[in-house]
């Protein structure tokens, strides 16, 4: 080998005494040593993986979800955008998002991975497909709009005359009983968490159309699977120390 790195991807177990030799570094195992996932380790290339392990950290945890904030709104942009510009809505796109969010907080926490990272990678991917439908909704909205002819108003020739009488006759009248309260209008705040709970809400809105509701459902879980692969932590099992020559115990079931 020669990366200096230790390695113990697959493990091996010879089987007669005295020929054990260390995965990493291919010396002969004296004295004591360790098991690194079922491989045989020295000692010394046991304590160099220790300290190449990345320690998990607040700030690390920081970067990582702000990273993933900054993959799940580039996921948002390309799951929206191609949605609007095709007019075709993909629901596998919803996998390229899940890789892009898992890969940025891996990237932001230095590699380190876990429960909270892994918790963060799944609702961002979740939050950046579902809310991929509000964009999409007012563009298919505006065009809709734009596509509907104006409606036309008739109006009877006799009609002003009377209007013009009773207006004439009944002054006030006339002019109280045509004023309209005002509506009350929504606030930008509240039509914006209006508008973010149905993002939040569409995948399971696309239930009303229950084959493709459930397909958009299950290709998203997918999705969020795999940010979730991504951003597990390291799978390292350190067992010893055991002493060379003495019974060591099976390796561990796989």
């Amino acid at each position: 080998m020669t990366d200096s790195t230790p390695q113990f991807g697959t493990a091996e177990y010879p089987s007669a005494p005295g020929t054990d030799t260390c995965k990493s570094c291919k010396q002969a195992i004296t004295g004591r040593y360790y098991r690194i996932n079922g491989s045989l380790a020295c000692e010394r290339c046991t304590e160099q993986v220790k300290t190449q392990i990345p320690k998990d950290s607040h700030s690390a945890f920081v970067r990582g979800l702000v990273f993933g904030i900054g993959g799940a709104i580039l996921g948002l942009i390309l799951y929206s955008g191609f949605g609007i510009l095709t007019g075709i809505v993909i629901g596998y796109i919803s996998l390229a998002v899940g890789f892009i969010v898992g890969k940025a907080i891996r990237f932001g926490s230095g590699g380190i991975g876990g429960r909270r990272y892994q918790i963060a990678a799944g609702l961002l991917t979740y939050a950046a497909v579902s809310m991929a439908a509000v964009p999409i909704g007012i563009s298919m909205a505006i065009k809709d709009k734009k596509i509907e002819p104006p409606a036309r108003v008739q109006q009877s020739p006799s009609a002003p005359a009377q209007s013009g009488e009773n207006s004439g006759a009944n002054g006030t009248a006339g002019s109280s009983s045509t004023q309209t309260a005002p509506k009350p209008q929504m606030g930008v705040g509240a039509a914006l968490a209006g508008l973010a709970i149905l993002g939040l809400a569409s995948p399971f809105l696309e239930l009303r159309d229950p084959f493709h509701g459930v397909i958009g459902l299950v290709i998203l879980f997918v999705g969020i699977r795999i940010a979730v692969q991504l951003t597990a932590g390291p799978k390292l099992d350190i067992m010893g120390p055991f002493t060379a020559g003495a019974s060591t115990p099976p390796p561990p079931a796989t």
